[in-house]
């Protein structure tokens, strides 16, 4: 694979990591579904996919969205799977591309057409009339990419089929398919999850790390599976992912864990960017538990970092998500698919997205270096799930340099602040102790500390603020670093070197940095100098490293941003842009000027009238495997109360143009919008906001927009997240209210050309 077999121009596979013309890298991917998306919005989500650090793009292909009546296969609009691999070809992004033809992914029958569903035949094996069925897809789906795969394309990966446990001779027998289809890539894969059974020789094992999950039972604690990514581990494998579906379709549990590989670099696929949300059990993950759960994997050994999702998005129209009537046993709603993912299925970044945005920023400079480097785990570590005593750490080294990776957050059970943390190395050179004197380390930290950082002839021996990226020309660059919240930062340098700047030498070559603000040093030694900029702890989030025409650049926005097809930077915000980029020659940010329309009314309240109170509801609407079902369309209807939004003046004729968002905070069980009398989207209450694209959800002056909640009753058996529980419980009887619904108009501004 890679090597003598599906040679690739750029990409390589070694047994320790991934090559990309000839360097080491960490690959960093993230899921978006273009069939789940507007095909308009396709360049606006990859580009700030990109902007945020995803180097590949992984998506499904779902055969149900694509041939749900038998050979009448549409690849039209956002369907069109080869317009969407040319699009990330355009905007320099790889592509793995997930085939199945099962895939699941909340998807109705797992991605199946009912037709293929309904087949007498024997499912996902090699019975001969069912690899005929995948064989003409394969075919079909070959022809649409013929001349997109291949030794010099971008899409750099296949998967084959998804969590399949105890079929490996028939993942290699859906391999020779689509090879004999024209689909070509260096690297194939098949998720290894749950003591999977797959070939090795012929695919790259790849693994997920969910901290939360909709698939457990409603009331059920906190689950072990869920909390082992919260650790740092060699143990790459989780029982958990797909447990519900193995258990129900194939009547067994999962296998013993699998072993790392020694043929392969550790690789994620299904890395949580969120979580899904089903009727019966509604994770929220926050933004720190998703990085937390990302900085374990890196300090754990990862040779690809995969998010599932990155991006979310809407289901089609027509029942085709997972449900109970399916025979799954969960529901899930009818067109929700934001997933909590960074970005959203309207295009509002989450809290997550910046802070792995820090994460990608360090493996994009600093990768080539991680990659070849083994993960050590310290002598003490944690004696299981249960310890919140012993710190969470972990160390990549090539036996000379590397970084301390950080991790003391957890969800559902607070971690305390740890007190008294101080790190010895023992590295075949010397042994590296620091810092001088214990420090605390705050609840909430996430960090990726230098040790033995050896850059332009100054060597940094440690620091207690985290490897961001690196500016400017290797012959002079600037290495940037952030302050933890909570933590003084230390920089200690080799023994002569002199740091100039907001420092105070403490002894033993250690320098406090004033990180008040933004913070700029040079440190010079015999060798060479290089400048050092320290950013604040409270700016961290608003940093972005990005690759443009100019090099890479260091950039401020509170909001979105991403490179323009011109190179010059462009993004949105509420108001007036506030952007600021770094100049590493005088060592300042400085404003970008930018060109947009004039910002209008940036946020609004949006009158929305009862108009007709909820009917009694009773506690539940049946049952599929213990599991609570979904209220159906009939129940919404006649027991929902309904709202009627104003939108006569309020909402701008967009056209597809600009970006506006209906936000609605809201209390209760099942919500649905209504345009014109039609269903457009449905959310399940987890206590998170609702964000709706007008344009996207067909709202425009002068629409009726009618908005159904349906009461939660006291007695569901329904999970939600501790916020929403307390508020539950508050409730004098069954909880529905309409908060708040309010209309974001994001302004669109692209930089002034110099």
């Amino acid at each position: 694979m890679s090597n003598t077999e599906d040679q690739h121009g750029r990409w390589r596979l070694t047994s320790r990591y991934i090559e990309v013309d000839g360097r080491p890298i960490v690959p960093v991917s993230g899921e978006i579904h273009f069939s789940r998306l507007p095909r308009n919005r396709w360049e606006d989500r990859l580009r700030l996919m990109k902007a945020g650090g995803i180097t590949v793009v992984a998506c499904y292909v779902f055969w149900i969205h694509h041939e749900q009546t038998e050979g009448q296969a549409r690849f039209d609009g956002n369907l069109d799977v080869a317009a969407f691999v040319r699009l990330c070809a355009d905007l320099d992004l790889d592509v793995v591309l997930r085939i199945g033809p099962w895939a699941h992914g909340e998807v109705r029958n797992g991605g199946f057409p009912d037709w293929v569903q309904a087949a007498a035949v024997e499912h996902r094996t090699n019975d001969a009339a069912y690899l005929a069925l995948v064989e003409r897809w394969f075919n079909r789906l070959g022809a649409e990419l013929q001349g997109l795969t291949g030794p010099g394309s971008n899409v750099v990966g296949i998967q084959l089929d998804n969590e399949l446990y105890d079929q490996p001779r028939h993942l290699t027998a859906l391999k020779k398919l689509a090879r004999a289809a024209g689909l070509d890539a260096p690297i194939w894969t098949a998720t290894a999850w749950g003591g999977a059974d797959v070939p090795e020789e012929e695919v790259l094992p790849v693994f997920g790390g969910y901290g939360d999950g909709f698939w457990v039972d409603a009331d059920a604690p906190w689950d072990p599976t869920f909390r082992q990514h919260y650790f740092f581990s060699h143990q790459w494998d989780d029982p958990g992912i797909g447990a519900d579906l193995r258990e129900k379709f194939s009547g067994s549990n999962a296998a013993p864990p699998r072993s790392p590989s020694a043929f392969y670099p550790p690789a994620t696929c299904e890395l949580t960017g969120g979580m899904a949300t089903a009727y019966q059990r509604r994770p929220w993950p926050r933004g720190e538990d998703v990085a937390a759960v990302a900085n374990n994997k890196i300090g754990s050994g990862s040779g690809w970092q995969g998010y599932y999702m990155f991006t979310g998005g809407t289901n089609p129209a027509g029942g085709l998500q997972e449900s109970q009537a399916t025979g799954y046993p969960n529901d899930l709603p009818v067109f929700d698919y934001d997933f909590h993912a960074p970005i959203g299925a309207a295009g509002r970044l989450a809290p997550s997205f910046g802070l792995l945005r820090r994460q990608h920023a360090f493996l994009a400079a600093f990768g080539d270096r991680l990659a070849p480097m083994p993960s050590t785990l310290p002598d003490q570590v944690p004696a299981g799930v249960e310890d919140s005593e012993t710190l969470r750490w972990a160390l990549r080294s090539d036996g000379r340099s590397g970084f301390v990776f950080i991790t003391w957050h957890q969800p559902h059970i607070p971690l305390p602040d740890y007190g008294g943390a101080q790190f010895s190395l023992s590295l075949p050179a010397d042994t590296v102790t620091f810092p001088h004197q214990p420090i605390a380390i705050p609840a909430g930290t996430i960090a990726a500390w230098p040790v033995n950082l050896d850059i332009a002839g100054v060597r940094l021996g440690w620091a207690t603020a985290s490897a961001l990226t690196l500016l400017g020309p290797e012959a002079a660059p600037t290495l940037v670093l952030t302050a933890e919240a909570g933590i003084e930062a230390q920089l200690c340098l080799a023994e002569g070197t002199v740091l100039e700047g907001p420092a105070t030498a403490v002894g033993g070559n250690t320098h406090v940095i004033d990180t008040a603000g933004s913070a700029s040093v040079t440190a010079r030694s015999v060798e060479g100098s290089l400048k050092i900029l320290v950013l604040p702890a409270d700016l961290a989030d608003e940093a972005w490293a990005l690759d443009t025409p100019r090099g890479r650049e260091l950039v401020l926005s509170a909001g979105p941003l991403w490179v323009g097809a011109d190179g010059l930077l462009a993004g949105r915000s509420v108001g007036s842009p506030s952007v600021r980029r770094y100049s590493t020659a005088s060592c300042q940010f400085e404003e970008v000027r930018p060109v947009s329309a004039e910002p209008g009314a940036a946020r609004q309240t949006i009158d929305a009238a009862l108009i007709r109170a909820a009917a009694p509801v009773p506690a539940s609407f049946g049952s599929l495997a213990g599991r609570a079902a979904a209220p159906a369309d009939g129940d919404m209807e006649e027991r929902a109360e309904v709202y009627r939004i104003d939108a006569t003046a309020a909402f701008p004729p967009r056209e597809g143009k600009g970006h506006a968002e209906l936000e609605i905070a809201w209390a209760g069980d099942v919500a649905r919008l209504l345009v014109d009398g039609i269903v457009v989207a449905d959310r399940f209450w987890d206590g998170s906001p609702w964000v709706i694209e007008t344009h996207d959800a067909g709202i425009r002056p002068g629409a009726e927009i009618l908005l159904q909640i349906l009461p939660l009753p006291k007695d569901a058996k329904v999970g939600v997240p501790l916020a929403a529980q307390r508020r539950r419980d508050d409730a004098d009887g069954d909880l529905a209210a309409l908060d708040k619904v309010e209309l974001i108009d994001w302004t669109t501004w692209q930089e002034a050309p110099a």
